[in-house]
């Protein structure tokens, strides 16, 4: 039967992210889903795979609703099939955000950044006065990025905000671009940049790996490969 990885998130409020994740958890179990999954009071994020038809029914699930948690319309999902299920257990968490910026100022509920379609990403990079950042960690960035990007040197995410303040300084109205794998960091790292006053600011939608499967490899812009954190290691 085939197999799929599905990466998916979501900001929602949770208001009882312990009653979620047990739901979620006994779902999946049920499924025989393989994979980590965190909740948190902002949302869900997950990578998750097994059989196709059991991917299927836990999607469905989250878009209508369970016990405890609203229902999911409106996730961010990646599908991509795989040979064997890569993850050896499941794994769900309760944490405080479901990626870790620690930045509270940061709401991607309340106001992110202006999407940017991958098929018009490579306009956006002619735009002389953008100042292009990579918001993942230092050594995803060795592997690829998109030329001329600022690398944060950051060894993990929460290390950004960091970053911000020290190389960007004060809010300024020139154009800021910002992209990472999969978009996820990309809504809290544009959520911060607007909560300190940074204005206008654009992320790459769905991220380089929306970006990968919609260019054509004759006109991407993209140098390098990607890591994904599955199976699949790096993508090109």
């Amino acid at each position: 039967m085939p197999i799929v990885i599905a990466a998916f998130y979501q900001f929602e409020p949770i208001a009882n992210p312990d009653a979620a994740r047990a739901a979620l958890h006994d779902l999946a179990v049920r499924l025989d889903l393989k994979g980590t999954m965190i909740v948190a009071g902002e949302g869900i994020n997950a990578t998750l795979a097994g059989a196709e038809p059991a991917i299927e029914t836990f999607l469905s699930a989250l878009q209508t609703g369970l016990p405890d948690l609203p229902a999911m319309t409106r996730l961010e999902l990646k599908r991509a099939r795989a040979e064997c299920v890569p993850f050896g257990r499941l794994k769900v968490k309760h944490k405080p955000e479901i990626v870790t910026l620690g930045a509270p100022e940061a709401d991607p509920k309340a106001r992110v950044g202006v999407h940017v379609a991958p098929e018009d990403w490579n306009a956006l990079l002619n735009d002389p006065d953008i100042v292009l950042i990579d918001t993942r960690n230092q050594f995803e960035v060795a592997l690829g990025s998109f030329a001329h990007a600022i690398d944060p040197g950051t060894k993990e995410f929460s290390a950004f905000p960091d970053f911000v303040a020290r190389e960007l300084g004060a809010a300024q109205t020139r154009k800021v671009a910002m992209f990472c794998t999969g978009g996820i960091r990309c809504e809290k790292a544009t959520a911060l940049l607007l909560a300190r006053g940074f204005e206008p600011v654009f992320h790459l939608k769905g991220g380089i790996l929306a970006y990968l499967e919609t260019v054509p490899p004759a006109q991407s812009r993209w140098r390098g490969e990607c890591f994904v954190f599955d199976a699949r290691e790096m993508i090109s």
